[in-house]
């Protein structure tokens, strides 16, 4: 049950106010039970905020009003949705996010789109489907010891080493697996390509 919102609070199927032909289609597929309101009536009982707009727009109440232990997403940048952090866990929050290097669980694009591109150049693919989205997303969860995982860990670091190399391992295998790879290639042999590239990169 996700409920998206924009500047002008929830979307749902019947909203004029601001609305275009790509809300429009979020409305049919969203909002089934026609929530009206605000951001602060949208995330009442939810159990997870994600957040890509402005600075300033979740408030403690809000998260008081979400369900027990709500994981926050703030990714907006430089300064998230709620800021400082503190605030996001003293209102109840168990797991915050942000796009920000300074922070606990950074959320941010180059955990996927390297080891994802790569992956896909090295078998030719003929796209960059579902299939391997899904294999990295993954991978980048597996990259996380089970000992590690905790509220302040959920993601790992974008200065991890072997993220670019795994999630092309995974790219890969998903594009020759789902049939849109023009090279046959072992995957292992993908992720030690890349591990040479970057090593390289790094002495020059």
């Amino acid at each position: 049950n996700v409920i998206m919102c924009d500047s002008k609070g929830a979307i749902w199927d019947g909203r004029t106010e601001g609305m275009n032909p790509y809300k429009n289609e979020i409305a049919k597929r969203t909002n089934p039970d026609k929530v009206k309101g605000g951001l602060a009536e949208a995330i009442k009982g939810a159990d997870v905020f994600i957040g890509v707009s402005a600075p300033d727009t979740l408030n403690e109440d809000m998260i008081r009003s979400m369900a027990k232990d709500p994981i926050v997403f703030a990714q907006a940048n430089p300064i998230p949705e709620i800021w400082p952090l503190q605030r996001a866990y003293d209102a109840g929050a168990k797991v915050v996010s942000t796009g920000r290097s300074d922070c606990p669980n950074q959320i941010n694009n180059v955990l996927a789109f390297p080891g994802i591109f790569r992956g896909a150049i090295d078998v030719r693919a003929t796209d960059i489907n579902d299939a391997m989205k899904i294999a990295a997303a993954y991978a980048l969860a597996d990259l996380v010891k089970p000992e590690e995982l905790g509220p302040k860990m959920i993601i790992p670091s974008s200065l991890n080493p072997d993220v670019a190399p795994r999630v092309a391992e995974a790219t890969a295998k998903a594009a020759m697996e789902s049939g849109i790879a023009r090279v046959k290639i072992d995957p292992a042999v993908v992720a030690e390509n890349l591990r040479k590239r970057l090593a390289k990169q790094a002495r020059a």
